[in-house]
């Protein structure tokens, strides 16, 4: 069954087979197999028992599709779980006597197939299938029909397989040609607790696996912002598309039944850092050459547009690469879900602080500082057992596709136990120690003296990690899964995590014993009034004296442009005063920052990060304090027109969701930034909507190069539409007819970019009813 090179190539001293690492790459078997591999005299194959149809029953109202639940893949292919059977019918030419007659069926993967390898698998006819193992039994004879179920292995490989019938005759082996209509695409199965990917909870799996709409949440711990996100897992090509994927990082298929192996493939081939992956990943505000991250709605246009073209696309920042992830790991059959953490630490060198260094005088030496806090940033966790850990560590696994470190070789991360990056456990695969540094790193303050020395000042447990979310089960609502990944802030057992994940090798060039964590004689905290795009705002420092003595602070506030990963783009504001505090007293101290300052600098997401430090000039102590803040951008609306509610069935109409977003770049404070989603006609299955776009521009200049999207899985395809210039205060509007082929709640998605405007997005829900009856 296997192919042999004619050459014979040798690998190492021996023979063997090319590695089989392409899903699409294909190798016929041959149609004759003869005994000693000559066709006796008066042989004819049609003398014997011949296949002349297969029926896979392949649409979507189908058992197959409905009990595997696959219904709502846009696929003509059949589609099934492994370790689930399955049903196919098989035409003979005469009716089948099993008592003299012999067949099998067979699946194929990939070009050099094997049986020891699992790429080549003969599926026996027994007369009981067993669990855990490939089987064939008979159901029903009737006339020349035979219908079988087929029951796949809870291991098999994952992907699309060719199908053949064997024909045993006293010759040899009769075997059907080629036919991409009987091609079978085997999943991973939730549903089945033999399947490494067992999930047991219904609701759960209705959502981590099956919802083709998700919410992601960003912004800053204290202003989080969200907005949906299309997976669209199910919509047409996108499953080629990921089996396209681990093909292009050349996986080989022998592992593809593994889901560890298969989310660290996926990890590494969302981003395009040294793969030629999916996603370019851009920081730098600048998208010629591309689309703006916040311009994306969806994950259908970022994987089709990679699988055709071949090459990566862009761009992509941490919420797109894991929503392109998500889309992976559902479609392939993987329970998974996106997680954003606030306050996230990246730590350059493994040592499980964030080390944050000083002039004497409390400035922040950036050119030591390597380490940094991102505001927020997302990942994905996958559901999964962990044979190769012990006992408990299975479940969710962090897996991050956003390229930030090398992991053996190439930017990817993970598969990590959530639940050893809890406990400390870092020493198992894999890159613990690197997820345990984004959500339980210290914060050590360390001055750097001009002779050369490092001191440690002081340090903060409790920045990192402040809140870890992801969207709730059945709902748009956020949860809070802080305690999954550490401790109570404070408790004995988060510090005995700590230094656990120290004990197992993770260096600490630095001593903090005995160094204060807050001062208690002096405390100093600040705050940043509601700062909105374009207008002037403050910064209010607050000092306490808490002691009987009197002291006096010199204190330092300087005001950076950064992008949301921490980073910081350059200074807009620094300022240096003087506290005189009585005892037993505070004092307050304002700052005004003025639009003027930071307008002309600003990037996508409108991050503004405060640094204050303080020195008590009779002790030396230093204070240090950080925060972000996002601008407030003028609100987007989608919402239905009066004209949507006519003819509708009372409550089909959810309330529209409504998004704060805008632009990052200009002040359209003084209008409202509007762009609506109307919908006209009867929102069913199989009948035409019109969807129209309108947009407003709030500015007192054109607009130029606008890119508006739309996207609503299972209700339109994403769409796209260009305005080269919108004039001030005029409005555009954009139509498209509709036809959804999914019923229940839909959602339409709509953004906007431009030149000089970013980040306008909203959305609309919707509820698409079944297909009227005749």
């Amino acid at each position: 069954m296997a192919e042999t090179p004619g050459t014979g190539a040798a690998f190492g001293g021996r023979r063997a087979l090319p590695p089989n690492t392409s899903n699409a790459e294909e190798n016929d078997p041959p149609t004759v197999e003869l005994q000693g591999g000559l066709m006796p005299r008066g042989f004819n194959p049609q003398d014997y028992l011949n296949v002349t149809d297969v029926h896979l029953f392949k649409e979507r109202w189908d058992s197959n599709k409905v009990d595997h639940h696959t219904d709502k893949y846009d696929s003509k292919k059949l589609i099934v779980r492994r370790g689930q059977p399955f049903y196919i019918q098989i035409d003979f030419s005469r009716p089948y006597d099993p008592r003299r007659d012999l067949f099998r069926v067979e699946y194929v993967i990939g070009r050099y197939p094997q049986e020891n390898k699992g790429t080549y698998i003969p599926v026996p006819i027994v007369s009981e299938l067993q669990r855990g193992k490939w089987g064939a039994k008979v159901i029903t004879t009737e006339d020349r029909s035979v219908r079988l179920s087929v029951q796949p292995s809870p291991d098999c490989i994952v992907g699309k397989f060719r199908m053949y019938v064997a024909v045993w005759t006293p010759y040899g082996v009769i075997r059907t040609s080629r036919n991409p209509e009987t091609d079978t695409y085997i999943l991973f199965n939730p549903w089945c607790e033999e399947d490494a990917v067992y999930l047991d909870n219904d609701k759960e799996r209705e959502e981590y696996v099956l919802n083709d709409i998700g919410v992601i949440f960003y912004g800053e711990f204290n202003d989080i912002k969200s907005r949906s996100w299309s997976y669209g897992q199910f919509e047409e090509g996108i499953l080629d598309a990921c089996l396209y994927m681990m093909d292009r990082a050349k996986m080989d298929l022998s592992g593809r039944g593994n889901p560890i192996k298969v989310s660290r493939v996926g990890s590494a081939m969302v981003n395009a850092k040294d793969d030629e992956g999916v996603l370019v990943g851009s920081w730098d505000n600048v998208y010629s050459y591309g689309v703006p991250p916040s311009a994306w709605t969806g994950s259908v246009d970022i994987l089709l547009e990679y699988k055709s073209s071949q090459t990566p696309v862009r761009y992509g920042q941490c919420w797109v690469f894991a929503g392109v992830f998500n889309t992976f790991l559902r479609c392939l059959g993987i329970p998974a879900r996106v997680v954003t953490n606030y306050f996230s630490a990246h730590d350059n060198n493994a040592n499980l602080q964030l080390d944050i260094f000083l002039e004497e005088d409390g400035n922040v030496n950036s050119k030591l500082t390597k380490d940094s806090v991102w505001n927020y940033h997302c990942w994905n966790e996958a559901w999964m057992t962990r044979p190769d850990l012990p006992v408990g560590f299975g479940g969710w696994q962090v897996v991050d596709s956003t390229p930030q470190e090398n992991s053996d070789g190439m930017y990817r991360c993970g598969p990590a136990s959530v639940q050893a990056i809890k406990h400390g456990h870092v020493c198992f695969q894999f890159d613990a120690p690197f997820v345990f540094a984004e959500v339980n790193s210290d914060v050590i303050y360390i001055t750097a003296k001009k002779d050369g020395t490092h001191v440690v000042k002081t340090l903060d447990t409790t920045h990192i990690g402040k809140l870890i979310v992801t969207k709730q089960v059945g709902a748009d609502g956020m949860k809070d899964i802080t305690d999954t990944y550490k401790f109570q802030e404070g408790q004995e057992e988060e510090r005995l995590a700590l230094e656990t994940a120290l004990m197992y090798g993770a260096k600490k060039p630095l001593s903090t014993e005995g160094i204060p964590k807050s001062r208690s004689d002096i405390h100093m905290d600040f705050e940043v009034e509601r700062a909105v795009l374009g207008r002037d705002f403050k910064v209010v420092l607050t000092f306490r004296n808490n002691s009987p003595t009197r002291y006096s602070v010199t204190a330092y506030l300087s005001g950076n442009i950064t992008f949301y990963t921490g980073v910081s783009k350059g200074e807009f504001k620094n300022e240096t005063f003087n506290v005189t505090l009585e005892p037993l007293s505070f004092k307050t101290e304002a700052v005004w920052v003025r639009a003027g300052e930071y307008m002309g600098q600003l990037l996508e997401q409108a991050f503004l990060h405060f640094f204050v430090t303080a020195r008590v000039n009779e002790t030396n102590d230093v204070l240090a304090k950080q925060k972000s803040v996002v601008l407030t951008i003028p609100k987007i609306s989608v919402k239905p027109s009066r004209s949507i509610y006519q003819g509708l069935v009372p409550g089909s109409l959810q309330t529209p969701k409504s998004i704060a977003m805008g632009s990052a770049s200009r002040n359209s404070t003084h209008r409202g930034l509007h762009c609506a989603c109307q919908v006209r006609g009867t929102q069913a299955v199989g009948s035409d909507m019109v969807v129209t776009v309108e947009f407003t521009n709030p500015l007192n200049e054109p607009l130029q190069n606008v890119w508006m999207r739309l996207d609503g899985p299972g209700v339109t395809r994403p769409l796209r539409k260009i305005f080269r210039e919108i004039r001030p205060n005029a409005t555009v509007q954009w139509e498209e007819v509709c036809r959804p082929w999914v019923s229940g709640p839909r959602k339409l998605m709509a953004s906007m970019t431009s030149d000089s405007l970013r980040h306008v997005y909203g959305e609309l829900n919707l509820h698409i009813q079944r297909r009227p009856s005749v």
